[in-house]
């Protein structure tokens, strides 16, 4: 069909149209058609004749009598039709272009999916390797303790037995020393001399057999050494051992909403499987970037942390202040919550607190919290905790005055991380241990002033390792416990020195981790190292009643008879000082944005300032 085509358009432009032109008449446009025609006869009977040696007079009938009647076209309906194929043949050019970049995209990506699946066995593949390395290593290790122990009984039994032998030993050669020595009597000496000694050498041989017939001839040790190794439950365990999954599908990071201008903003990243699962291995390509909505072009990479055990931290500095995108990725995609707006706001300036722009009536309020909920607890003299929302409005009322669990005298330190709430009972001299929403948990101490006891406890924190920061008032020490209040370490503040300090009652750790104690009998803020050991002092605060201490290393100390909040810069050099204050105790930072509180106790409020 193709090849008719072909020579039919070719005879119709190069022979009909040119005999049609010379005529120029209707009546002769069928003596143009006839040459025509029997042209492209004559060609299809040489087409058929050459290979085949072969003729047909038929299609020179055929085309001579019905090829006259044929329709001619007009070259303007051949134009419009060919522009009619244009349009249809480049559209379908455009939409195969199309198609081919969808493709050849899809091939790239699953190149790069293939080249990451590539790396994720690479890095299974170390994972297991490491995994059956350090249980061979446990198990040879295993192996050399039993072997030793074997070691250890085989020497005693030999021991014991060598010896038993070596008894026996001595007795026989005994015994064969005076049967030797009676025989030689027998045979040697006079009967005088036998009467003279004949006495003395039974009375030893038969002391001798005496001692004999008083021990046991019996081996004092069994040969048996038994060893019991279970190996079916353990090589069934075995065989089971490890799980592959295919990929992390989802995970969960954790962040504030709100970073500031040139300061390090960390997420943390945990990774899950498809089941909800926690993914219990590293190794999988985290990704994460900050972009400006309202600055073009301007991108912060983060720098990752692969902690080994599914989880990452993500840290990002960013250089402008305004609204963001945060976009997190694993193996190329998006977790949960990514992207996600963040606020960037500029770098803290303390030095334009003054007016605070949320009061919160509350009662003799000593001390604060804020959860990262917002949440904010507040210690309070009336020998309870009062919970109020973002807006200040109260929600809860945790405890009550006493000295059974969950009873208060008095509480006038508090600390809150994630569901856990600890309180100094200062009066009941312990700590207790809450639910954030006050069910009790758990209490450690009692009066005295041995290793985990108190006399006064205070102030109270929470480091990141869980362990548990008090001030033992009275006792002019700080005690460290772990989490469920077994003591650890006694920083001792008596004596004289530059370690010393008097009555503890606030406490706050930098971003090194290092503790920062305000001794309201000092008058002075101490710092020491999380192992105890004394760094340096700042400051001269009037009765500094409660620390925060921001992420920069800023420290805002209230001081309660001084009736103001002084601000001190990393290095310990006073910068600011919030005034009019009446007899404030704690200050709390938001660790959302920043936001500083304070227990205005003189005046029955709670302040906040927004930096």
């Amino acid at each position: 069909m193709l090849w008719n085509l072909l020579i039919h358009d070719w005879i119709k432009v190069y022979i009909y149209n040119d005999l049609r032109d010379l005529f120029n008449s209707k009546f002769y446009n069928r003596i143009a058609s006839f040459p025509t025609i029997i042209i492209s006869a004559l060609f299809h009977e040489y087409v058929l004749w050459a290979p085949f040696r072969f003729i047909d007079p038929i299609l020179l009938v055929q085309h001579g009598t019905f090829g006259i009647t044929h329709k001619t076209h007009t070259v303007k309906e051949i134009s419009t039709v060919a522009k009619t194929h244009q349009i249809e043949i480049t559209g379908a050019l455009e939409d195969a272009r199309e198609v081919v970049t969808k493709l050849t995209g899809a091939m790239d990506e699953n190149n790069r999916m293939i080249e990451q699946v590539e790396i994720s066995k690479r890095n299974a593949s170390l994972a297991i390797n490491h995994a059956f390395e350090t249980l061979q290593q446990s198990l040879e290790e295993r192996k050399k303790t039993l072997l030793s122990e074997l070691e250890a009984i085989s020497l005693s039994k030999t021991t014991a037995l060598t010896l038993q032998k070596e008894q026996f030993e001595k007795m026989v050669g005994d015994i064969g020393h005076y049967t030797d020595m009676a025989s030689q009597i027998l045979q040697t000496h006079t009967d005088h001399e036998i009467v003279a000694l004949g006495g003395l050498i039974p009375t030893e041989l038969q002391a001798t057999l005496k001692r004999v017939q008083t021990i046991s001839l019996t081996p004092n040790q069994h040969s048996n050494i038994t060893v019991s190794v279970q190996t079916d439950d353990l090589v069934q365990k075995l065989s089971k051992l490890g799980h592959l999954y295919l990929s992390p599908s989802s995970s969960m990071w954790t962040s504030t909403t709100v970073a500031r201008v040139g300061t390090r903003y960390n997420i943390k990243i945990q990774s899950k499987t498809s089941e909800g699962a926690e993914y219990p291995h590293g190794g999988v390509e985290v990704k994460g970037e900050m972009r400006s909505k309202t600055h073009n072009g301007a991108v912060v990479y983060g720098e990752v942390e692969d902690h080994r055990d599914g989880t990452y931290t993500i840290t990002l500095t960013p250089q402008i202040a305004g609204p963001h995108q945060l976009l997190i990725t694993m193996d190329g995609q998006h977790v949960q919550n990514s992207p996600n707006d963040l606020d960037v706001r500029p770098k803290r300036d303390y030095r334009i607190l003054c007016n605070a722009q949320q009061v919160i009536q509350c009662n003799r309020p000593r001390c604060i919290a804020i959860h990262d909920n917002g949440d904010i607890y507040v210690a309070s003299n009336d020998h309870c905790i009062y919970v109020f929302d973002q807006t200040g409005q109260l929600k809860n009322t945790i405890g009550s005055r006493g000295s059974g669990d969950g009873q208060f005298s008095s509480p006038s330190g508090i600390s809150i991380k994630g569901d856990v709430l600890y309180v100094a009972d200062t009066r009941n001299h312990r700590v207790q241990k809450l639910t954030s929403s006050g069910k009790f948990l758990h209490k450690f101490c009692q009066q005295g002033s041995g290793h985990g006891q108190f006399n006064w406890p205070v102030g109270v924190i929470i480091d990141s390792n869980n362990k548990l920061i008090v001030c033992d008032c009275d006792d002019h020490r700080v005690q460290i416990f772990n989490e469920n209040g077994g003591w650890l370490l006694t920083i001792d503040g008596k004596g004289s020195g530059n370690h010393s300090f008097r009555s503890p009652w606030g406490l706050a750790l930098d971003p090194q981790g290092n503790i920062h104690v305000a001794a309201i009998g000092s008058n002075t803020i101490k710092v020491f190292t999380k192992e105890g050991v004394y760094v340096r002092k700042y400051g001269s605060p009037n009765y500094p009643s409660g620390i925060a201490i921001d992420d920069e290393g800023y420290s805002l100390v209230s001081e309660c008879w001084g009736n103001c909040l002084s601000i001190y810069d990393p290095e310990g050099n006073k910068i600011h000082t919030v005034k009019n204050l009446e007899n404030p105790y704690g200050t709390a930072l938001d660790p959302r944005d920043g936001s500083v509180f304070i227990a205005n106790c003189g005046a029955a409020t709670v302040l906040k300032y927004c930096v």
